[in-house]
């Protein structure tokens, strides 16, 4: 009887799914940045010549 009220008892169930939510958004970040980080890396050091290049002149 006691561990049917415990398992209907729904105290936190919004903030385990906050969590949850927030741990496969973080996934899904990772996941991206180790897609394309390489290129977002080799554009930002292109970017950063060009403009070192311009204020030399």
């Amino acid at each position: 009887m006691k561990f049917i009220k415990k398992m209907k008892n729904q105290k936190g169930q919004g903030m385990m799914e906050y969590m949850i939510i927030t741990a496969v958004v973080g996934i899904l970040c990772l996941g991206a940045m180790n897609q394309f980080g390489t290129s977002i890396k080799k554009n930002i050091t292109e970017m950063k010549a060009k403009i070192n290049n311009e204020i030399k002149i």
